[in-house]
Order: structure tokens, then C-alpha cells, then sequence
């Protein structure tokens, strides 16, 4: 089974008792590292995940991955939070980052650079408006090519 099947296998088994729970399916990642393979789910919810969360999910996930096993060889399960920095991988995610700090690089150069590092001052159709120290810069979200909450000292 290819990785973007096996992602798509793995949100749909545990995205089910995600919603139930309260819980947010940040990402799935299925990677190679070395000689071995990981399983990579990031959860999150309001007010932060803790490890008590992460090991409830990923019983459940497990006990799921063993029935339906949707992947072939052997691998490691890790399941946590997206952490401080967290991706924003969807629009309904840039939309909950409004206000907050993000880092946003894009596919080609908008006024003259491709990295954006400053405040979220909003999200509305289609473009991202970001203010960078006193500068504003309006970023069509179809150039976006990763965002993610960022830290700034």
C-alpha cells in the first residue's frame, strides 16, 4: 500500500473516536528513517494534549492498525502533540491562527521574498494578510507552500 493510502487508511480509522473525544487530527506522517519505518500521528485539542491523551489514542489506534492492518511490514506507532509550532496544514487551521504569530514560506517570491515570519492579521478570501515588523503583506494562500505557528523572541 502506498504512503498516501496508508495516511488515508489511518485518518480513517482513528479520526472517528478523535471526534467523539474531542480531539483534532493535526497530521499523519509515514515515513522512512534509517532502516525503519514510522507511523506518525499528531493529535491536538483545546488546551493542549497531555501524555495520558496520547497513550489512550494510541491503544485505540493499535488495536485498529492490528484488525485492519493496512500496513505490510513492520513499523513504530507515535502519537503526540504538533507541538508549539505547530503545521497549519488546512485553511480552517490558518483560520484559528489568526492573531497569532506564523512562519509562512511560498512557492514563488510575493514581493520579493518567499519567507514571512510575523503576525496573522487575517484570513479572508483566499489571501493571508501578514504583518512582518511595520510592513503588511497580503499572500494569496494558493502560493502558500508550508505555514505553521511560530515562537518569536
Amino acid at each position: 500500500m502506498s504512503t498516501p493510502k496508508i495516511k488515508a487508511a489511518v485518518e480513517e480509522m482513528i479520526l472517528p473516536y478523535l471526534e467523539d473525544n474531542g480531539f483534532e487530527l493535526v497530521d499523519v506522517e509515514y515515513v522512512k528513517e534509517g532502516s525503519n519505518w514510522f507511523l506518525r500521528v499528531f493529535v491536538d485539542k483545546e488546551g493542549g494534549i497531555d501524555i495520558d491523551d496520547c497513550g489512550r489514542i494510541s491503544e485505540v489506534l493499535s488495536e485498529k492498525l492490528d484488525k485492519n492492518d493496512p500496513i505490510p511490514s513492520a513499523y513504530f506507532l507515535e502519537v503526540s502533540s504538533p507541538g508549539a509550532e505547530r503545521p497549519l496544514k488546512k485553511a480552517e487551521d490558518v483560520k484559528k491562527a489568526v492573531g497569532k504569530d506564523v512562519f509562512v514560506t511560498t512557492y514563488e517570491p510575493v514581493n520579493g521574498q518567499k519567507e514571512f515570519e510575523g503576525r496573522l492579521l487575517s484570513f479572508e478570501q483566499e489571501e493571508l494578510l501578514i504583518q512582518v515588523g511595520k510592513k503588511e503583506y497580503s499572500i494569496p494562500y494558493g502560493k502558500v507552500a508550508s505555514a505553521r505557528l511560530a515562537i518569536i523572541f
